[in-house]
Order: structure tokens, then sequence, then C-alpha cells
């Protein structure tokens, strides 16, 4: 059954805060790549990024699948117009500006990371390559799409679980205790990698799925309403 995008984020309700938490986060991503001293963490803006799409995508599969129309067809359909115009945007205006800018070394390395962009596998191209925070990344103006790749890579796995555990049960104690559990050895992967190869960590998917179960399970913690306010308060700090 064909959707619009408008009507299933209404439906779903929207969200201006996340929006805000949004711009917030590119603003510091923003200012750590111009080197402002305040923000050199500023790359934890990718991070929040994740949070914000476990959130959305398991709140909005957990609403349609509540009332009988969740399709796949029309997730992947609504994903691809989301992010692909503007990926398909950015390659081009990067290659205008490269052909006059870049060796042609470089504008081959391009092409390779553009190719794996498309493929959704960029975080495995840059994985490859050098760290991410070293000079030569001045000369990968792609080097970005790697948490789009990330994103893209739980689009591909997480509804298929989800929609399995919702439709197989109405235990929420039962979907909460899979999404920690799937968080936990994510967390534990993570700091393994870390120890032994932090760009592994940095860029593999698996290592990220804690974030994206963080946003998961605020899905559920939004419809807990704790009779004294002081919870809430608590949780706000």
């Amino acid at each position: 059954m064909a959707t619009s995008t408008s009507t299933l984020a209404a439906s779903a309700g929207y969200r201006p805060d996340i929006d805000g938490l949004r711009a917030i986060a590119v603003l510091v991503v923003v200012l750590f790549h111009f080197e402002v001293d305040a923000f050199a963490g500023g790359f934890v803006g990718v991070d929040v990024f994740f949070v914000i799409s476990g959130f959305l995508i398991t709140r909005l599969i957990r609403h349609d699948v509540d009332a009988g129309r969740f399709s796949f067809g029309v997730f992947y359909i609504r994903r691809v117009r989301r992010l692909f115009p503007a990926l398909f945007v950015t390659i081009v205006v990067t290659f205008i500006a490269a052909s006059v800018l870049f060796t042609p070394l470089h504008l081959e390395r391009l092409g390779g990371s553009a190719l794996h962009a498309l493929l959704s596998v960029s975080n495995f191209y840059f994985w490859t390559e050098s760290g991410y925070f070293d000079a030569t990344s001045t000369v990968k103006p792609l080097l970005h799409f790697w948490s789009l790749s990330v994103e893209e890579q739980f689009y591909l796995v997480w509804p298929a679980l989800l929609v399995a555990l919702l439709t197989r049960t109405r235990s929420r104690v039962a979907l909460v205790v899979f999404i920690v559990a799937a968080g936990l050895a994510s967390l534990l992967l993570s700091i393994r990698w870390t120890e032994a190869d932090a760009a592994t960590a940095f860029y593999l998917a698996p290592a990220r799925i804690v974030e994206f179960a963080i946003g998961a399970i605020l899905v559920w913690c939004v419809d807990f309403k704790p009779k004294a306010n002081i919870w809430l308060e608590i949780l706000l700090a």
C-alpha cells in the first residue's frame, strides 16, 4: 500500500526537538572539521545521528506494524527517496570540483570512493585506507559517506529483525531485552576492536549497533510516564 512520506511522518508524530538535535549534531561536526579548539570532540555528532536514526526508524516500524500496514517495499522506497537524491548531487558536484583541483591519481581514488558510496559500502572502502584523522583526509571529499553506509547497512538488517519480533511477540519486556542484549554485545565488541584496531571499531557497523540500540530503547522509554516528575528530571540531567 503506497503511502506518502509526509503522511507516514505525520502519523508517527513529528518531533521538532529531534530536528533541533540534528542541527546541533551537524554544527559540532562542522566546527570540529574547522578545528575549533572547543569542539575537538565534535565528531561525537555522528554518534548522535546514529542514536537518532535508531529511534526514528524503530518508532516508525513499530507504529506501522501496530497499525497493520508495514511494508518492506514502502520502507525501502522511502529510504531511497530520502537519501539518494542528495547523495547523487553531492557526488556530481564533488566530481566537478575534483576535476579541476585533483591530480589524476586522486581523481581515480575519488571514483573508487564514489562507487562504494553508491553501493553503501563506503565504510569498508575507507577502513582499508588511512585513518580518518590523518592529513590525507583532505583529498577524500567523500569520506563522510562512511557514516551513511553504516546507516544504510542498519536499514538492511534492523527492519526484518524488528518486524519479526513485533509480529511474534507483544511482550514489551522481550523486545527491550533483545535490544539491550544487542547493544551490550555491540559495546563489548567495540571495546575489543578498539583495543586491537581502532579503525575497525570506528568504521564497521557491528561496533555501532550499540548507538542504534540506544535510540531504539528510547522508543519504549518515551511511553514510560513515572508518577513522580523527579525521575524525569534525573533522566534529563
